[in-house]
């Protein structure tokens, strides 16, 4: 049991230092296609809809050093009918990250603003920015360090000594660009659509101090495709994604697809009858993870799962537990009851 504690001790111990020396890296989904505006401002507002509401929640390495995040945005477009050939998208982001029992933790609010112009009727770019702030925080003394014996007592864990950190917040500033391209139907009878996404963001434009005023947060390069390709007169796209991401040292890669079976089309004269849709498909993150990934999607509202299955060095240390991830997706209106450009990529 005291191996155990002190692996878990290491464990936290090691993402306490690679947090606070500014080489960490950023708080981040696996469905990162449902969680937009933490991959691109420029793609606040830029969906089928006016409205769309996101909440997100990763549960990863349960019971050895346990991370929870949890993510929640709201992003809309507005003046579409006072400008001619652009729009404006607005939205609102919050995220809090929370690992083992130090409760090293993280919470950050951003705000963001995007310039959507369109190009023509299947093309627009934009441009987005972002800015918030964020807070760290962390409990060292529950840091426990083995133990030893006291007379008359016995055995008694040691709590954390020789570790003096406060609490500290900085604001944080982004920005990126952003193309998206539609054209074709939705239909049991064509299916002909094509959307693709792409964009570039660059994340900690003012690389904020970390706990020592020589040490900042590195800037974050972030790239990133996806597609939704429908296959002619059946009832499937496909759907892939790209992401890349680059943080000091550090690089990760997500890759991967989902096809899109349409179990039931909407009714286009009475509506009352909604479309029901399964995507099903995988992603890995390379040399990291493999991520079978499940979403439910009705109308407007879908609800997402998957599961991180821990392929790297580390999963001796966590026991082969991976990461759950819920994401549940509101969007308004229900982009469905036209067929054209009724299914965007995922990002």
């Amino acid at each position: 049991m005291h191996l155990i504690k002190h692996i878990k001790n290491g464990i936290v111990v090691c993402l306490l230092l690679s947090s606070f020396s500014g080489i960490g890296q950023d708080v981040h989904f696996s469905q990162y296609y449902r969680a937009p505006l933490l991959v691109n401002p420029a793609l606040t507002g830029v969906f089928p809809g006016n409205h769309r509401a996101m909440l997100n929640y990763r549960d990863q390495w349960a019971g050895v050093a346990p991370f929870k995040t949890y993510g929640l945005a709201y992003d809309a477009s507005i003046l579409k009918a006072k400008l001619s050939n652009k729009y404006l998208g607005v939205g609102l982001m919050a995220l809090k990250d929370e690992a083992g029992d130090t409760h090293l933790s993280t919470t950050q609010v951003n705000i963001s603003v995007s310039s959507v112009i369109t190009i023509n009727s299947d093309q627009n770019i934009s441009a987005g920015i972002q800015g918030g702030f964020a807070q760290r925080s962390v409990d060292a003394g529950a840091l426990q360090w083995g133990a030893e014996y006291e007379e008359n007592i016995g055995y008694q864990a040691i709590p954390g000594v020789g570790i003096d950190y406060e609490n500290f917040s900085y604001g944080d500033f982004s920005a990126g660009l952003a193309w998206s391209y539609s054209s074709g139907e939705t239909n049991m009878t064509s299916n002909d659509q094509l959307s693709i996404t792409a964009g570039v963001a660059l994340y900690h434009l003012n690389q904020p101090a970390q706990l020592f005023d020589e040490e900042t947060l590195h800037q974050q390069m972030v790239a990133h495709a996806g597609a939704s390709i429908g296959i002619k007169n059946t009832n499937l796209a496909f759907a892939p994604s790209v992401l890349y991401l680059r943080q000091g040292p550090l690089t990760e890669i997500n890759v991967g697809g989902l096809i899109r079976y349409t179990l039931r089309a909407e009714s286009r004269h009475t509506g009352l009858l909604k479309e029901k849709a399964l995507y099903l498909g995988s992603y890995y993150r390379v040399g990291d993870a493999l991520i079978p990934t499940l979403i439910l999607e009705i109308a407007g509202y879908s609800v997402g799962f998957s599961y991180d299955l821990n392929l790297s060095a580390l999963k001796a240390a966590t026991k082969g537990q991976g990461g759950f991830e819920l994401s549940l997706r509101y969007i308004a209106p229900n982009s469905s009851k036209s067929g054209k450009y009724r299914h965007k990529s995922l990002i």
